[in-house]
């Protein structure tokens, strides 16, 4: 079974020893409160009786502990974790998450000295940590005695087919612990020579086919092996790997490692360098979707009226269904069906996908108004509950126009490493697209945002977009 598919259950499993760290900690730091703290506080035994307040923050500060934990991405990639990484990471959240539970609950308390206070953290701080960080190293410890040991590996494909390839394949076979790898074939390169290679692996074809075979086969990792005389098919294939949910590795030259490109994954081996595949933090990735996902909930819930109304300004102007929905390619490469209010005809597109123009009669009246305003996207609030798309993020397209748009301008593809938006730069900047020219010129915004790409970026653009809705001034 492939890592990827057993992930989730793992995750879990952390999920879950956090919850009851957390509760195991807050009970047995109220104990120690009513056994020693408040005893010399008021002078003579205090019954131990688990009371109103022990209950709520029984059920709040495990929470406060899970929320910390997924936006600091704890529960992100169980199979692939330092231990040394996770002591600090441990230290350094209980440190946090102790400090404001002491300033909500604690702070305020009745005490004979000052030096109760610290006890208090100090207590508080040691039981956070105490009873989370083994729970962790155990799962943790596990995990990497599973990949070394060769009965837990990421399936994975080697491109290359000449010496560079067969030394790496060779040299990661022969080393003792395990680099976490099952080779399921390798592409060849150039023409070059695979007779050694075949005789331990299948061969895939040509490595022209990498994206192909990638996703046939579900591979978790992609392994580049090119000859140093061959940067240019490494270019392409990093190029045609960008968007898909696969790690790639290569052995980086100095340059890369200056220019701080790469990231070595393996000291003790084969120093392999994982190219890096996200724009953002795994901090402001996960609290850019946690905001995603309270935003649109309360957008949906605030804007039923809104939509009541838009619904019956849609079925007054032409006739056919009040939303319109079709498929479009998201993060990754993954299909999804996208939400919209109907501005145009039904069947507008009974011909084939076309895009719209400025004068486009297939635009109904109503339709030309919900276009500059923006107000035909509001359905896609569902899409971002869903996990298909973001506030913010580059506009998606049909595969259709993805075809036309990769043979000018390969790059495209960057777009697909996140998640798209219902609104973008390059829609504030640019507005809808009216031909695959457009599109390839709109492509310049919003490769400037993934480039910068932050909460502040986001924030800027919604505003923005709030202003074309204001002022009805969208494309």
């Amino acid at each position: 079974m492939k890592l990827s598919q057993i992930a989730k259950a793992q995750s879990a499993k952390y999920l879950l020893a956090d919850i009851l760290a957390a509760m195991a900690a807050w009970t047995l730091f109220f104990t120690y409160r009513k056994t020693f703290v408040e005893p010399s506080k008021f002078g003579y035994p205090i019954p131990l009786e688990f009371n109103e307040r022990f209950w709520m923050a029984l059920l709040v500060i495990p929470g406060f502990w899970v929320l910390l934990n997924y936006l600091n991405g704890s529960y992100r990639d169980p199979f692939r974790r330092s231990r040394l990484k996770e002591l600090w990471q441990t230290f350094s959240l209980a440190f946090v998450a102790v400090l404001v539970v002491f300033f909500a609950l604690l702070l305020d308390d009745d005490i004979p000295s000052y030096r109760d206070y610290y006890q208090s953290f100090g207590v508080l701080f040691g039981l956070l940590f105490g009873w989370s960080y083994p729970p962790r190293l155990l799962l943790t410890s596990r995990s990497i005695a599973a990949l070394r040991g060769r009965r837990l590996a990421f399936e994975t494909v080697l491109v290359g087919s000449g010496p560079m390839a067969l030394a790496i394949f060779e040299a990661l076979e022969a080393q003792p612990r395990a680099a976490g790898n099952r080779f399921l074939g390798f592409l060849c390169s150039g023409g070059l020579a695979r007779a050694q290679l075949e005789r331990r692996l299948p061969c895939l074809g040509d490595v022209g086919g990498l994206r192909g075979q990638v996703s046939r086969l579900g591979a978790e990792e992609a392994l580049l092996a090119f000859e140093p005389n061959q940067r240019k098919l490494l270019r392409q294939s990093l190029t045609s790997l960008e968007d898909l949910d696969v790690v790639v590795k290569l052995l980086p030259d100095l340059n890369d490692i200056l220019d701080g490109r790469v990231r070595i994954s393996n000291l003790e081996g084969m120093p392999l360098a994982v190219v890096n595949h996200r724009p953002m933090t795994a901090f402001q990735e996960n609290l850019k979707r946690l905001i995603d996902v309270l935003a649109s909930a309360l957008a949906l819930a605030l804007l039923l009226p809104l939509f009541a109304l838009l619904a019956l300004g849609v079925k007054l102007s032409s006739p056919g269904p009040v939303f319109y929905s079709h498929e479009r390619v998201g993060r990754h490469g993954r299909p999804f069906r996208i939400f919209k209010f109907r501005s145009m005809v039904a069947d507008a597109e009974r011909s084939g996908p076309a895009l719209s123009s400025s004068h486009d009669s297939r635009v109904t009246g109503f339709g030309r108004f919900m276009r500059k305003t923006r107000l035909d996207e509001l359905p896609q609030f569902f899409n971002v509950l869903r996990g298909d798309m973001s506030l913010v993020g580059p506009r998606p397209e049909r595969q259709h126009f993805i075809d036309q748009i990769v043979e000018r301008a390969p790059h495209y593809r960057l777009l697909h490493k996140v998640r798209p938006g219902i609104t973008s730069w390059g829609q504030v900047k640019f507005g809808y697209a009216e031909n695959v020219d457009q599109m390839v010129e709109r492509l310049g915004y919003d490769l400037i945002y993934l480039e910068n790409m932050s909460l502040y970026e986001d924030f800027k653009i919604l505003i923005h977009t709030v202003m074309v809705v204001l002022r009805a001034s969208g494309k």
